[in-house]
């Protein structure tokens, strides 16, 4: 497999900032809901007419800085307005839905890294762990969440002795048969409709990744066909 030489760069960059939106004003505070259960931090709502407007960051040493955030908001109208026109155009949940939406989604449920997706990386295997336990029983319990989660794993690729032996005897994990593009890493996929995404404002997934210590070829470092 092949990778590139790096280049030493003059200045340092990381990832600013991500703006999510939720699709309509009454799916701001359930949109808010879910972003803190997956671990993330709020430190500002403005209330507005048109929904609420949320900062988070992935980490609360982010509070102050520039980077790691997430901004949350309504959907804004015009773009709401392309979201609908194309719902129509393709019979979106209807009897005459266009071929290529259901293809979209079984794409995605065959492999939820298919279409645009946002990861972040966890470096904890229980939090991740406990992550996923608490998403299912929101699902399923949770007033403002249920029906809102769908949750999917993939386990890094067999071979190592003492990571399958740990996630084999996990309660989130052990059953656990779809497998990623590599090795020494575990990906948490978190699908829900309380986010907005693409041309016809479907579904968002957001990703969280462990990496197993002490490995240089990892899931996130090495794509394995």
């Amino acid at each position: 497999m092949a990778t590139l030489a790096m280049e030493a760069q003059e200045c340092v960059r990381s990832m600013g900032h991500v703006a999510l939106f939720y699709p309509s004003l009454e799916d701001g505070p359930a949109a808010a809901k879910l972003l803190k259960l997956l671990g993330f931090v709020e430190t500002q709502m403005l209330p507005f007419p048109n929904g609420n407007f949320y900062r988070f960051v992935v980490h609360d040493q982010h509070s102050g800085r520039g980077d790691g955030i997430f901004y949350l908001s309504a959907l804004p109208p015009a773009q709401a307005a392309v979201n609908k026109a194309a719902r129509e155009a393709l019979g979106y949940g209807t009897d005459k839905e266009h071929e290529a939406v259901k293809a979209l989604r079984d794409a995605v449920e065959a492999d939820p890294e298919y279409t645009f997706h946002i990861g972040t990386l966890v470096d904890s295997i229980d939090v991740v762990e406990r992550m996923t336990l608490d998403l299912i029983d929101a699902n399923k319990n949770d007033p403002d969440l249920k029906g809102h989660i769908k949750v999917s794993v993939n386990r890094p690729r067999l071979g190592d002795a003492e990571i399958d032996a740990r996630l084999d005897a996990s309660p989130a994990f052990g059953d656990i048969k779809r497998y990623a593009y590599g090795r020494n890493g575990l990906q948490l996929f978190v699908e829900t409709d309380l986010l907005s995404s693409g041309q016809i404002g479907d579904t968002l997934i957001l990703e969280f990744d462990y990496v197993w210590p002490g490995h240089d070829s990892h899931i996130l470092s090495v794509v394995e066909l």
